[in-house]
């Protein structure tokens, strides 16, 4: 793999939480890799100028090099002490992957060469998007493991959509080109509420499929220890949030604000819960746009939704030797 395929994030510190660059994927190792995914397939020409692609950048970049520091090294009460638990984990960022002004889909083909290159050195991929076309590529990449894997999905949406304008691999189709996947063998849907893109046939495909569909409401009135006790012990997952899943109290930088979503204990609860179930070999955040934040709330919840979720992986053992 000779090929360029990712490059820097554009400002200091460059990368999530300074941690080392690497772009080269021909003898790839890491524990831990955290890719910048900016671009979707998108439905109009006026949606390929989108905020969203700005925030895996904006993600990395929104902490001084003294809050870095701190969250490095300082006690972490969601996580019982300091961010890797004082191990030898090796935590990288492969940087953004590279677009193409003639050909839209290099941009997830380049996605998908990356991606099996990390899930093939067994890998824990963490990718930031761009809206939630970007993890279709990812997505496909995990065959490479030659493992069932359990779907989690996290929005208030639904993303059955087979096509909008002809485009199928765009943000409103994501779940439905995962069902088309041989290896995802189970699909487990939270969050849902309000008004999305789905027709009814949409959400009776999903049904018929056999998705599990938990509503937002159903998710409060339950709670999320009941919910994580509908997923199957000991799977392989793949964790994909939409920030719009998220309450926009807590995450208000998204375009489809809708109130009754997530709330951070909940979020807390899923991490913490879903990767000792079993193994997380991959998750995502899409669908923050960077301009309708308020007050960095939504970077705040961003950076404790990411590091909580490395921190757990740290503490379940995913990295012993």
């Amino acid at each position: 793999m000779t090929k360029t395929l990712t490059e820097a994030p554009t400002k200091a510190p460059q990368t999530f939480l300074d941690f080392p660059l690497v772009n080269d994927f021909d003898d790839f190792h890491s524990d831990i890799a955290i890719l910048g995914v900016p671009f979707g397939m998108v439905y109009s020409v006026d949606g390929m100028a989108n905020d969203q692609s700005l925030a895996p950048d904006h993600i990395r970049n929104w902490s001084t090099k003294t809050e870095i520091e701190m969250t490095l090294n300082n006690y972490d009460f969601d996580l019982g002490g300091t961010l890797l638990d004082g191990k030898d984990i090796d935590v990288v960022d492969c940087g953004n992957v590279k677009s193409s002004l003639i050909n839209p889909y290099e941009h997830y083909e380049n996605a998908e060469r990356v991606a099996r290159s990390i899930f093939a050195s067994n890998s824990v991929l963490i990718t930031l998007g761009g809206d939630h076309g970007v993890p279709i590529p990812i997505m496909k990449a995990l065959d490479v493991l030659d493992k069932e894997i359990t779907l989690i999905h996290i929005d208030a949406h639904l993303d059955w959509r087979d096509e909008i304008n002809g485009e199928k691999n765009g943000y409103s189709s994501v779940i439905r080109r995962a069902s088309e996947l041989p290896y995802i063998k189970s699909i487990h849907q939270i969050g849902m509420r309000g008004i999305g893109s789905a027709k009814t046939e949409e959400v009776n495909d999903a049904i018929a499929h056999g998705c599990t569909i938990t509503t937002a409401y159903q998710l409060h009135d339950a709670g999320m220890d009941e919910v994580l006790k509908s997923i199957p012990d000991g799977g392989t997952y793949y964790l994909t949030i939409d920030a719009d899943g998220i309450d926009p109290t807590i995450m208000p930088a998204v375009l489809a604000q809708t109130p009754g979503g997530l709330n951070w204990i909940q979020l807390h609860k899923l991490i913490h819960g879903l990767v000792n179930k079993g193994r997380i070999v991959g998750m995502d955040l899409v669908e923050i746009t960077p301009s309708c934040d308020v007050g960095n709330i939504s970077m705040i919840h961003a950076e404790r939704l990411l590091c909580n979720f490395i921190g757990a992986t740290v503490r379940a053992g995913y990295y012993n030797r």
